[in-house]
Parts: structure tokens; C-alpha cells; sequence
């Protein structure tokens, strides 16, 4: 990331700050959009169109197809769904998922059975305003974390307000402050936020069609935190500083990431040994490299899941939100229970001449929420 990129990015929110007559408070998330004099940017969904439709009735179509084969798999108790691995029967209030970021044509239909739990977390929690989204920076470094500088993230299906009020408050946090906001062609050439977008939407103007005339529409704001290539006690120190926020009943967070990228095309290439039995397949053993690494984010551990990317650098690329998001939940006085839900791959790799991305879905519940 360049100097002036830096220097642009503090100037706008050292001026948005002089400009701001409202103070911080540790409920002003709450309240009614803050006013700027600093213009913000509209996000264009700058990857429909090759990531995903950017024909609004052909997407719509094409996730209610992946939502609706994921609710029938929840509901069915045949064990052998091909090329899944689905848990149910998780209780508790969903707060969060872990979902995947390719293209919907390969991780959409994984990517679904996390957005059954926002269904139901806007069904069941009246007081949900904001989604935030946690992801990865793929094309710029950053050594930090940068929240988006849009007022405005427009989908094929809709736009999604921005929480001015939830980033006013971060941006003007103590130690470590979020420093830098996403200008507009870092925020719109990152996939791993946009990709989460699509879904948001559709779940929002799915709930809102079924609303009659007398009950208040959703009003659903969202807030894309980019967590760059941090160190673990930095991941430590932003996810004590988020863990208020993540950990607030009014706030559902979506943990963007997908898993082990295996083979040439990504410079990974680790193979079963002779000591692996019954593991003989590629694609078995990344299945069961991506499972160690899933197991500790189930037990919530963000200490045993950075030794594990120690030892075996799986490369996820999503590792520095997810372990951010598990400290979140670690520092809070709130009992969590964490699943993964779905699992799958984007092709069953048998040899070195293959590439195979892993996607994965989790869900997130509290058995109760503070207040």
C-alpha cells in the first residue's frame, strides 16, 4: 500500500473528525445515521458480472436455489449428502458465520448454509441493525485494519446502507485506532467483502417480502472491516478492541475466508505420506488438514489455530479475520458455541497437475446475550 494511499485515507478522517459535532458514546451505534461533511463513495459491485450475475432475476434465482437445497439438507437426515459434510441441530442466538468467497458458482452453494443463520438471527432478534464483515486484503498489504469508506455498497439485488454511526465510533477508538479507510478501488477490487454482499441482500429483501403492510420493514446497515496481514498479537489486540461491538446483540458478523488452496497454481503442494493411512488421496488429506484447523476454530482457541498455521501453513486466506473474530469472542463474557456446518471443495485433487480451493461455512450462537 502506498505512502500517498495512507496519507489521503488520514487526511479524510482527520477532516471528517473536525467536521463531526457528535461525540462517541458506548451506545452512539445506536442512534440515527451521523451526518459528514466528508463525501464518501458509492461501492459498485465491480464484480458481477464475472464473480457472480450481475443480472439481478438470474442471481436472485440462483441463490434462492442454493438457500433453499441447504435448508432441505438441514432438514434431511440422510448422512450422505454428496460432496458435503452438514451438522445440525446447533442451539442457541446465531451472532456469526464463517463463509467462503469465490465465485457463487463454486462456493455459493456452501456459502448458503451460512446465510440460513442470518435468516434466522433477523427472524428471532429483533434488535439486529448491523451485519458487519470481516475479510482479507488479497491485493494490498496492510498491516492493520482499514473499514470501508462507502456510504452506499450496491448489489444487482439492492443497496445496502453503511453504518456511519458504528464506524464513526471505531474510528475514533483508543489504542489501536483504525488508522486508514478503504479508498474506493481498494475497497471494489477486493472480492472478499463483495462476495458477501449478493447474500446480505437477498436474506434482507427475502424477510422484507414477507412482511405485511403493518409491520415495520428491516433496516438492515452493514460495516466491511478489511483485517490485513497482521501479527497474532495484533490479531489479539484488534479482537479485544472489536469484541464489544462483535459481541453486541444488535450486531451479526460475517467472517469472510476460504480454505486450504492446494497445487501449483497457488505454490502448495503438501502430499499424504506413507504414514497418512487411511488418508491416500490429495484430496483426503487436504480434507483432514483443513479439519485440524477447523476443529480449534470450533474449540475457540486463536492461540492453537495460529500454531497450527505455524506448522503446516495452510493457506487460508481468511486466517488473520477468522482469528481477529475468535479473540472477539474469546475476550467477551459471552459462552459461544461454534459449528461448522458445510464443507466442500472445488475439485477432488488426485494429482499434482490439479489446483483445489476448500470452502467452508460456520455458525456462530450465545446461549444468552448480556442486557
Amino acid at each position: 500500500m502506498n505512502m500517498n494511499f495512507l496519507r489521503n485515507c488520514r487526511h479524510t478522517i482527520e477532516t471528517m473528525m473536525m467536521n463531526s459535532n457528535q461525540n462517541p458514546s458506548s451506545d452512539s451505534h445506536t442512534t440515527e445515521e451521523m451526518e459528514y461533511s466528508t463525501p464518501y463513495y458509492t461501492r459498485r459491485a465491480y464484480h458481477a458480472g464475472s464473480w457472480y450475475s450481475s443480472d439481478p432475476h438470474t442471481l436472485d434465482n440462483l441463490l434462492t436455489k442454493f438457500l433453499s437445497d441447504a435448508e432441505n439438507n438441514n432438514d434431511d437426515d440422510d448422512d450422505d449428502a454428496a460432496d458435503s459434510t452438514v451438522v445440525v441441530g446447533i442451539g442457541g442466538i446465531a451472532n456469526a458465520c464463517i463463509s467462503p468467497h469465490a465465485g457463487f458458482r463454486y462456493s455459493g452453494p456452501t456459502a448458503a448454509y451460512s446465510y440460513l443463520a442470518l435468516k434466522e438471527a433477523l427472524l428471532t432478534n429483533s434488535v439486529l441493525r448491523t451485519v458487519v464483515v470481516l475479510h482479507p486484503s488479497h491485493h494490498v498489504y496492510l498491516d492493520g485494519c482499514a473499514v470501508s469508506g462507502a456510504s452506499i455498497i450496491e448489489t444487482p439485488l439492492g443497496n445496502l446502507k453503511v453504518d456511519h454511526a458504528l464506524r464513526n465510533q471505531l474510528l475514533t477508538s483508543t489504542t489501536p485506532k483504525f488508522e486508514i479507510m478503504m479508498d474506493q478501488s481498494v475497497d471494489e477490487e477486493e472480492h472478499s467483502g463483495e462476495m458477501q454482499y449478493p447474500f446480505i441482500a437477498k436474506i434482507i429483501n427475502d424477510l422484507n417480502a414477507t412482511r405485511s403492510e403493518n409491520n415495520k420493514r428491516l433496516d438492515i446497515k452493514i460495516l466491511p472491516i478489511m483485517v490485513g496481514s497482521i501479527k497474532t498479537n495484533r490479531e489479539e489486540t484488534f479482537g479485544r478492541l472489536l469484541s464489544p461491538y462483535l459481541c453486541d446483540r444488535g450486531i451479526f458478523t460475517v467472517v469472510s475466508s476460504d480454505f486450504c488452496h492446494w497445487g501449483q497454481r497457488f505454490n502448495y503442494t503438501p502430499q499424504p505420506s506413507s504414514s497418512s493411512h487411511p488418508i491416500n488421496e490429495i484430496h483426503e488429506y487436504i480434507a483432514a488438514l483443513d479439519k485440524r484447523g477447523m476443529d480449534l476454530i470450533e474449540l475457540q482457541r486463536p492461540g492453537a489455530f495460529a500454531d497450527y498455521l505455524r506448522e503446516c501453513s495452510n493457506t487460508i486466506c481468511g486466517r488473520h479475520p477468522i482469528a481477529v473474530w475468535l479473540h472477539s469472542i474469546q475476550a467477551s463474557m459471552l459462552t459461544h458455541d461454534v459449528r461448522f456446518v458445510s464443507y466442500d471443495q472445488s475439485e477432488k485433487a488426485r494429482s499434482v497437475r490439479d489446483n483445489s480451493v476448500s470452502y467452508a461455512s460456520a455458525v456462530a450462537r450465545v446461549a444468552m446475550f448480556d442486557g
